[in-house]
């Protein structure tokens, strides 16, 4: 768990970037899923990084450029309810979350309108996520007309809005020892999730059987959730990059692949891995396999302090492209491939993403049209893959092959930790494992 204070630290940083001015970042609110049901809550990332407060119904406004130094870090949340709190359970209401979590003032989020003027007045800036939600950006130039309609008693409004996520991606973007230490355990649970997955899987199960393996481990280990909708795809299945259906049979002779992770206390892993339905690889899955794997080591190597945030990416493609070539996939040089993008057809997708509190995290990947450099702290998934399908004119014993290897890395001072590394990965590892399930 993330010690209170390092939410405050992260205020202060903030505040010292915007110099002066009145930052304002609310939270997710509550979804209906149907009639008055709705979907498990989960919180704004932006607006939990910045307060590690959980509940709905709240904002966290930032004054900075005060006068005595210190920013103002004021939360606004529900008010304390017993009544309500038999229905929905507890709730911290303002004083109380005031002093939990750190703030220098807290109101009810019922003064929101009525606070908010007073606090822009004689501001420079307003600091929003302007454009993500239509609701927030009327709510925000209301309160900002509102100070211009006192313009004749001598008070200005502010001048510039700026968007907070320019400042926050950033910041983000840079993982503390606290927040890799919760991705290392999201890490470890979702390792778990899928050595049970593989130690499950037999032909005539479901896709959706082996999905509820994953969910009950990461429940059961103390994830809050899944850190996105599993992909649990077999045969012909694993060839559709989102697939979530989950719901066809798994027959013998053919790859599942799966690509699950957890989110837990807001950070997400994001793992895949494909192996055989019943145990053994046949020697064309075999070929494919291997290549995949040499294509994901040869990216992780490239995953070190200095080297641009696409060399990870461009470590893969030579390798499958020399690949294809050699299973007789594409025709030419590994270059002319590349240029060619004839590639594409079997591997259409990039090698990873940023990964933290979402799951495809903050970060700018170029900064001044170039790839950013890679650097200590910084998290990325590690992804190359290669699907073939009958449509894709490929020898018939290619057809519906699809693999995907994924791992979560962080970059380190020398190199790179793999988070993900004790999932179970090599094809000798693979088939011990499903052999002594299988008997």
């Amino acid at each position: 768990m993330i010690p209170i204070k390092s939410f405050s630290e992260r205020r202060r940083r903030l505040a010292a970037q915007m110099q002066q001015g009145v930052a304002i970042v609310p939270t997710s609110p509550e979804r209906v899923r149907s009639r008055d049901a709705h979907y498990p809550y989960r919180f704004d990332s932006y607006f939990y990084y910045l307060t590690g407060f959980g509940e709905p119904e709240a904002l966290l406004v930032l004054v900075a450029g005060a006068a005595e130094g210190e920013p103002k870090q004021i939360l606004f949340c529900r008010d304390k309810d017993t009544e309500r709190e038999i229905w929905d359970g507890f709730r911290h209401g303002p004083e109380a979350a005031r002093e939990a979590f750190g703030f220098d003032e807290a109101y009810s989020i019922s003064r929101l309108d009525e606070m908010l003027p007073k606090l822009l007045a004689d501001q420079p800036a307003v600091y929003c996520a302007l454009g993500q939600d239509s609701a927030w950006d009327m709510r925000v130039t209301g309160w900002i007309n509102r100070v211009r309609e006192q313009a004749r008693s001598g008070v200005t409004a502010p001048a510039a809005i700026h968007d907070s996520r320019l400042l926050l991606d950033e910041m983000r973007l840079f993982k503390s020892a606290e927040e890799l230490q919760l991705m290392r355990r999201a890490a470890e649970i979702s390792t778990g999730a899928h050595r049970r997955a593989m130690r499950a899987t037999r032909a005539g199960l479901h896709e959706h059987e082996v999905e509820a393996e994953l969910l009950h481990e990461f429940r059961r280990q103390g994830a809050q959730a899944p850190a996105y909708t599993p992909i649990v795809a077999g045969g012909a299945n694993a060839c559709v990059l989102h697939y979530i259906d989950n719901n066809a049979e798994l027959k013998s002779g053919d790859l599942l692949l799966i690509d699950a992770g957890c989110e837990l206390d807001g950070y997400a892993a994001d793992i895949t891995r494909t192996f055989p339905v019943n145990g053994k690889f046949s020697p064309a899955q075999k070929d494919v396999y291997q290549l995949v794997l040499a294509a994901q080591a040869a990216a992780i190597a490239a995953v070190r302090p200095g080297n641009p945030w696409n060399a990870p990416h461009d470590a893969a493609l030579q390798v499958l492209a020399q690949g294809f070539i050699d299973l007789g996939l594409c025709q030419g040089s590994v270059d002319a491939v590349i240029q060619s993008e004839d590639y594409k057809r079997f591997y259409m997708h990039r090698t990873g993403h940023w990964l933290g509190l979402d799951v495809h995290d903050a970060g700018e990947y170029k900064l001044n049209g170039n790839w950013r450099s890679l650097q200590p702290g910084m998290t990325l998934t590690v992804e190359p893959g290669c699907y073939l399908r009958p449509a894709d004119n490929v020898p018939e014993h290619f057809w519906n092959i699809g693999v995907r290897i994924e791992d979560d890395v962080a970059v380190t001072e020398s190199g790179c930790e793999v988070l993900t590394a004790a999932a179970t990965k090599t094809v000798l590892e693979i088939e011990q494992l499903m052999q002594g399930c299988h008997g």
